[in-house]
Protein backbone atom coordinates (compact mmCIF):
# COMPACT_ATOMS: atom_id res chain seq x y z
CA UNK A 1 0.00 0.00 0.00
CA UNK A 2 3.03 2.23 0.24
CA UNK A 3 3.27 2.02 -3.64
CA UNK A 4 -1.40 2.89 -3.59
CA UNK A 5 -0.96 6.47 -5.29
CA UNK A 6 1.60 5.55 -7.81
CA UNK A 7 -1.13 2.80 -8.74
CA UNK A 8 -4.08 5.16 -8.29
CA UNK A 9 -2.15 7.35 -11.10
CA UNK A 10 -1.17 4.23 -13.12
CA UNK A 11 -4.66 2.67 -13.24
CA UNK A 12 -6.09 6.43 -14.04
CA UNK A 13 -3.66 7.03 -17.10
CA UNK A 14 -5.11 3.29 -18.43
CA UNK A 15 -8.51 4.04 -17.77
CA UNK A 16 -8.83 7.43 -19.90
CA UNK A 17 -6.45 6.02 -22.72
CA UNK A 18 -9.04 3.16 -22.84
CA UNK A 19 -12.06 5.40 -22.38
CA UNK A 20 -10.67 7.92 -25.25
CA UNK A 21 -9.38 4.60 -27.59
CA UNK A 22 -13.40 3.43 -26.65
CA UNK A 23 -15.06 6.76 -27.75
CA UNK A 24 -12.73 7.90 -30.76
CA UNK A 25 -12.02 4.95 -32.41
CA UNK A 26 -14.32 2.12 -30.76
CA UNK A 27 -13.70 -1.62 -31.28
CA UNK A 28 -12.72 -3.50 -34.53
CA UNK A 29 -15.91 -5.53 -34.74
CA UNK A 30 -15.93 -8.66 -36.07
CA UNK A 31 -18.01 -10.86 -38.72
CA UNK A 32 -20.07 -12.28 -35.47
CA UNK A 33 -21.57 -8.60 -35.10
CA UNK A 34 -21.15 -7.20 -38.26
CA UNK A 35 -22.03 -10.07 -41.04
CA UNK A 36 -20.70 -10.34 -44.64
CA UNK A 37 -20.23 -13.23 -46.86
CA UNK A 38 -19.43 -17.06 -46.85
CA UNK A 39 -18.08 -18.90 -49.33
CA UNK A 40 -17.64 -22.53 -49.14
CA UNK A 41 -15.33 -24.31 -51.55
CA UNK A 42 -13.46 -27.89 -51.83
CA UNK A 43 -10.20 -29.68 -52.50
CA UNK A 44 -9.06 -32.66 -53.69
CA UNK A 45 -7.02 -33.16 -50.73
CA UNK A 46 -6.99 -31.40 -47.06
CA UNK A 47 -5.22 -28.17 -47.64
CA UNK A 48 -3.48 -26.30 -44.26
CA UNK A 49 -5.69 -23.67 -42.42
CA UNK A 50 -2.85 -21.19 -42.15
CA UNK A 51 -1.96 -21.71 -46.12
CA UNK A 52 -5.72 -20.78 -47.31
CA UNK A 53 -5.89 -17.62 -44.96
CA UNK A 54 -2.50 -16.48 -45.74
CA UNK A 55 -3.27 -16.83 -49.87
CA UNK A 56 -6.50 -14.40 -49.15
CA UNK A 57 -4.34 -12.28 -46.84
CA UNK A 58 -2.16 -11.77 -49.43
CA UNK A 59 -4.73 -11.49 -52.28
CA UNK A 60 -5.92 -8.19 -50.49
CA UNK A 61 -9.05 -9.44 -48.26
CA UNK A 62 -8.46 -8.08 -44.67
CA UNK A 63 -10.81 -9.67 -42.23
CA UNK A 64 -11.48 -13.09 -42.60
CA UNK A 65 -12.17 -16.72 -40.88
CA UNK A 66 -10.87 -19.53 -42.30
CA UNK A 67 -12.24 -23.19 -40.96
CA UNK A 68 -12.98 -26.70 -41.78
CA UNK A 69 -16.28 -27.14 -42.27
CA UNK A 70 -17.82 -30.99 -42.35
CA UNK A 71 -14.47 -32.47 -43.65
CA UNK A 72 -11.04 -31.51 -43.99
CA UNK A 73 -11.35 -31.17 -48.05
CA UNK A 74 -13.92 -28.51 -47.22
CA UNK A 75 -12.81 -25.03 -46.26
CA UNK A 76 -15.68 -22.43 -45.22
CA UNK A 77 -14.16 -18.57 -45.41
CA UNK A 78 -16.46 -16.11 -44.11
CA UNK A 79 -15.35 -12.02 -45.30
CA UNK A 80 -16.39 -8.63 -44.13
CA UNK A 81 -17.26 -7.33 -47.62
CA UNK A 82 -20.48 -6.85 -48.80
CA UNK A 83 -22.29 -9.81 -51.34
CA UNK A 84 -22.04 -9.92 -54.77
CA UNK A 85 -22.41 -12.62 -57.25
CA UNK A 86 -18.74 -12.96 -58.29
CA UNK A 87 -17.41 -13.08 -55.07
CA UNK A 88 -17.36 -16.93 -55.12
CA UNK A 89 -15.48 -17.29 -58.05
CA UNK A 90 -13.11 -14.43 -57.18
CA UNK A 91 -12.21 -16.43 -53.95
CA UNK A 92 -11.43 -19.84 -56.23
CA UNK A 93 -9.53 -17.75 -58.36
CA UNK A 94 -7.16 -16.76 -55.34
CA UNK A 95 -6.93 -20.53 -54.29
CA UNK A 96 -6.69 -22.30 -57.33
CA UNK A 97 -3.14 -20.18 -57.21
CA UNK A 98 -2.42 -22.88 -55.67
CA UNK A 99 -1.16 -26.50 -57.56
CA UNK A 100 -4.76 -28.30 -55.71
CA UNK A 101 -7.58 -27.46 -58.16
CA UNK A 102 -10.62 -25.65 -55.78
CA UNK A 103 -14.11 -26.06 -56.50
CA UNK A 104 -16.59 -23.16 -55.11
CA UNK A 105 -19.86 -25.03 -53.48
CA UNK A 106 -21.94 -21.69 -52.43
CA UNK A 107 -21.74 -18.26 -52.14
CA UNK A 108 -24.17 -16.38 -49.95
CA UNK A 109 -24.22 -13.60 -47.64
CA UNK A 110 -24.53 -14.35 -44.11
CA UNK A 111 -26.32 -11.83 -41.46
CA UNK A 112 -24.51 -10.84 -38.11
CA UNK A 113 -24.77 -13.37 -35.55
CA UNK A 114 -24.86 -10.37 -33.08
CA UNK A 115 -27.47 -8.22 -33.45
CA UNK A 116 -28.12 -4.37 -32.18
CA UNK A 117 -30.88 -5.61 -29.83
CA UNK A 118 -28.63 -8.42 -28.60
CA UNK A 119 -26.09 -6.01 -27.83
CA UNK A 120 -28.29 -3.90 -26.08
CA UNK A 121 -29.25 -6.47 -24.58
CA UNK A 122 -26.15 -7.82 -23.47
CA UNK A 123 -25.15 -4.55 -22.17
CA UNK A 124 -28.30 -4.57 -19.60
CA UNK A 125 -27.09 -7.72 -18.72
CA UNK A 126 -23.51 -7.06 -17.84
CA UNK A 127 -25.14 -3.81 -15.65
CA UNK A 128 -27.23 -6.11 -14.11
CA UNK A 129 -24.66 -8.76 -13.13
CA UNK A 130 -22.74 -5.88 -11.65
CA UNK A 131 -25.54 -4.70 -9.67
CA UNK A 132 -26.08 -8.41 -8.38
CA UNK A 133 -22.31 -8.76 -7.34
CA UNK A 134 -22.58 -4.95 -5.50
CA UNK A 135 -25.28 -6.97 -3.16
CA UNK A 136 -24.25 -9.72 -2.75
CA UNK A 137 -20.57 -8.35 -1.85
CA UNK A 138 -22.45 -5.76 0.50
CA UNK A 139 -24.42 -8.42 1.97
CA UNK A 140 -21.69 -10.71 2.58
CA UNK A 141 -18.81 -8.32 3.58
CA UNK A 142 -19.84 -4.55 4.40
CA UNK A 143 -20.76 -1.52 1.42
CA UNK A 144 -17.49 -0.35 1.18
CA UNK A 145 -16.24 -3.75 -0.06
CA UNK A 146 -18.82 -3.60 -2.48
CA UNK A 147 -17.75 -0.76 -3.90
CA UNK A 148 -13.96 -2.09 -3.95
CA UNK A 149 -15.10 -4.98 -5.60
CA UNK A 150 -17.49 -3.67 -8.32
CA UNK A 151 -14.69 -0.83 -8.88
CA UNK A 152 -12.18 -3.26 -9.63
CA UNK A 153 -14.25 -5.37 -12.50
CA UNK A 154 -15.37 -1.99 -13.91
CA UNK A 155 -11.58 -1.00 -14.14
CA UNK A 156 -10.20 -4.99 -15.57
CA UNK A 157 -13.49 -4.23 -18.34
CA UNK A 158 -12.70 -0.79 -19.46
CA UNK A 159 -8.72 -1.61 -19.64
CA UNK A 160 -9.35 -5.12 -21.40
CA UNK A 161 -11.27 -3.82 -24.29
CA UNK A 162 -9.42 -0.55 -24.58
CA UNK A 163 -6.48 -2.29 -25.44
CA UNK A 164 -8.40 -4.16 -27.73
CA UNK A 165 -9.22 -0.73 -29.03
CA UNK A 166 -5.98 1.16 -29.31
CA UNK A 167 -4.40 -2.26 -30.45
CA UNK A 168 -6.82 -2.65 -33.28
CA UNK A 169 -7.55 -6.25 -32.77
CA UNK A 170 -10.71 -7.46 -33.53
CA UNK A 171 -13.30 -7.81 -31.37
CA UNK A 172 -15.45 -11.25 -31.94
CA UNK A 173 -17.73 -13.37 -29.73
CA UNK A 174 -14.92 -15.42 -28.57
CA UNK A 175 -13.16 -12.11 -26.71
CA UNK A 176 -16.64 -11.40 -25.82
CA UNK A 177 -16.79 -14.83 -23.81
CA UNK A 178 -12.99 -14.26 -22.30
CA UNK A 179 -14.36 -10.34 -21.09
CA UNK A 180 -17.41 -12.28 -19.45
CA UNK A 181 -14.65 -15.20 -17.73
CA UNK A 182 -12.02 -11.93 -16.54
CA UNK A 183 -15.44 -10.66 -14.25
CA UNK A 184 -15.60 -14.41 -12.97
CA UNK A 185 -11.56 -14.62 -12.45
CA UNK A 186 -11.17 -11.15 -10.63
CA UNK A 187 -14.06 -10.91 -8.78
CA UNK A 188 -13.02 -14.66 -7.26
CA UNK A 189 -9.24 -12.91 -5.87
CA UNK A 190 -11.14 -9.99 -5.00
CA UNK A 191 -13.51 -12.04 -2.52
CA UNK A 192 -10.28 -13.84 -1.62
CA UNK A 193 -8.44 -10.68 -0.51
CA UNK A 194 -11.62 -8.96 0.96
CA UNK A 195 -12.22 -12.20 3.35
CA UNK A 196 -8.29 -11.71 4.98
CA UNK A 197 -8.80 -7.96 5.25
CA UNK A 198 -12.14 -8.42 7.43
CA UNK A 199 -10.43 -10.99 9.21
CA UNK A 200 -7.28 -8.73 10.35
CA UNK A 201 -9.75 -5.93 10.93
CA UNK A 202 -11.27 -8.25 13.73
CA UNK A 203 -8.20 -9.92 14.90
CA UNK A 204 -5.72 -6.99 14.63
CA UNK A 205 -5.63 -4.83 17.94
CA UNK A 206 -3.15 -2.56 16.79
CA UNK A 207 -2.27 -0.86 13.34
CA UNK A 208 -3.47 2.02 11.41
CA UNK A 209 -6.14 0.37 7.93
CA UNK A 210 -3.08 0.93 5.83
CA UNK A 211 -1.10 -1.26 7.85
CA UNK A 212 -4.08 -4.16 8.49
CA UNK A 213 -4.52 -3.62 4.40
CA UNK A 214 -1.11 -4.10 3.53
CA UNK A 215 -0.83 -7.70 5.74
CA UNK A 216 -3.57 -8.75 4.62
CA UNK A 217 -2.05 -8.08 0.63
CA UNK A 218 1.12 -10.19 1.62
CA UNK A 219 -0.61 -12.75 3.58
CA UNK A 220 -2.98 -13.77 0.01
CA UNK A 221 0.29 -12.43 -2.15
CA UNK A 222 1.62 -15.84 -2.98
CA UNK A 223 -1.86 -17.87 -3.23
CA UNK A 224 -2.84 -14.97 -6.04
CA UNK A 225 0.60 -14.48 -7.52
CA UNK A 226 0.67 -18.27 -7.65
CA UNK A 227 -3.24 -18.61 -9.51
CA UNK A 228 -2.16 -16.05 -11.79
CA UNK A 229 1.20 -17.69 -13.14
CA UNK A 230 -0.68 -21.38 -13.33
CA UNK A 231 -3.93 -19.49 -15.65
CA UNK A 232 -0.85 -17.48 -17.63
CA UNK A 233 1.00 -20.79 -18.42
CA UNK A 234 -2.23 -22.32 -19.92
CA UNK A 235 -3.22 -18.92 -21.81
CA UNK A 236 -0.38 -18.93 -23.34
CA UNK A 237 -0.20 -22.29 -24.64
CA UNK A 238 -3.56 -21.65 -26.00
CA UNK A 239 -2.08 -18.19 -27.79
CA UNK A 240 0.89 -20.03 -28.99
CA UNK A 241 -0.38 -23.23 -29.86
CA UNK A 242 -4.32 -22.89 -29.89
CA UNK A 243 -4.59 -21.31 -33.68
CA UNK A 244 -6.20 -18.69 -35.26
CA UNK A 245 -9.92 -19.76 -34.03
CA UNK A 246 -9.42 -18.59 -30.07
CA UNK A 247 -6.32 -16.39 -30.87
CA UNK A 248 -8.43 -13.36 -29.66
CA UNK A 249 -9.66 -15.72 -26.81
CA UNK A 250 -6.54 -16.07 -25.18
CA UNK A 251 -5.17 -12.93 -25.55
CA UNK A 252 -8.57 -11.17 -23.78
CA UNK A 253 -8.05 -13.72 -20.93
CA UNK A 254 -3.86 -12.77 -20.47
CA UNK A 255 -4.52 -9.22 -20.07
CA UNK A 256 -7.99 -9.71 -17.80
CA UNK A 257 -5.80 -12.01 -15.63
CA UNK A 258 -2.28 -9.78 -15.73
CA UNK A 259 -5.08 -6.41 -14.93
CA UNK A 260 -7.36 -8.86 -12.58
CA UNK A 261 -4.60 -9.66 -10.42
CA UNK A 262 -3.11 -5.75 -10.19
CA UNK A 263 -6.76 -4.68 -9.59
CA UNK A 264 -7.40 -7.09 -7.02
CA UNK A 265 -3.84 -5.90 -4.74
CA UNK A 266 -4.08 -2.04 -5.35
CA UNK A 267 -7.75 -1.49 -7.09
CA UNK A 268 -10.05 -2.99 -4.56
CA UNK A 269 -7.76 -2.31 -1.99
CA UNK A 270 -7.12 1.46 -2.70
CA UNK A 271 -11.30 2.50 -2.95
CA UNK A 272 -11.60 0.85 0.84
CA UNK A 273 -8.91 3.38 2.12
CA UNK A 274 -10.30 6.25 -0.15
CA UNK A 275 -13.95 5.61 1.61
CA UNK A 276 -12.32 5.54 5.24
CA UNK A 277 -12.53 1.87 6.01
CA UNK A 278 -12.03 1.65 9.84
CA UNK A 279 -12.69 -0.90 12.63
CA UNK A 280 -15.56 0.29 13.43
CA UNK A 281 -17.11 -0.59 10.02
CA UNK A 282 -16.04 -4.38 11.02
CA UNK A 283 -17.56 -4.84 14.42
CA UNK A 284 -19.28 -7.75 14.86
CA UNK A 285 -22.83 -6.63 16.27
CA UNK A 286 -22.96 -8.32 19.97
CA UNK A 287 -26.47 -9.49 21.18
CA UNK A 288 -28.59 -7.96 24.01
CA UNK A 289 -28.13 -9.65 27.13
CA UNK A 290 -24.76 -11.71 25.80
CA UNK A 291 -21.32 -10.74 27.52
CA UNK A 292 -19.27 -9.65 24.91
CA UNK A 293 -16.44 -11.79 24.84
CA UNK A 294 -12.65 -10.13 24.33
CA UNK A 295 -11.68 -10.61 20.86
CA UNK A 296 -7.95 -12.81 20.96
CA UNK A 297 -5.59 -11.79 17.93
CA UNK A 298 -1.97 -10.88 17.78
CA UNK A 299 -0.77 -7.20 18.11
CA UNK A 300 0.33 -5.68 14.72
CA UNK A 301 3.62 -5.83 14.35
CA UNK A 302 5.55 -4.18 11.28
Amino acid sequence: MGKRKFALLFSAILLVASIASLAVKGLVLGLDFTGGTLVEVEYQQAPVIADVRNQLLDAGYEKLVVQNFGSDTSILVRLSQDFNDKVGQEVVAVLNASEDEVKLKRAEYVGAQVGEELREQGGLGMLFALGVVMLYVAFRFQFKFSVGAVAALVHDVIITLGLFSILGWDFDLTVLAAVLAVIGYSLNDTIVVSDRIRENFRRVRKGTPVEIINTSLNETLSRTLMTSITTLLVLFALYFLGGEMINGFSKALIIGVVVGTYSSIYVAANVLLLMGISKDDLLVPVKEGVEEEEVEGADFRP
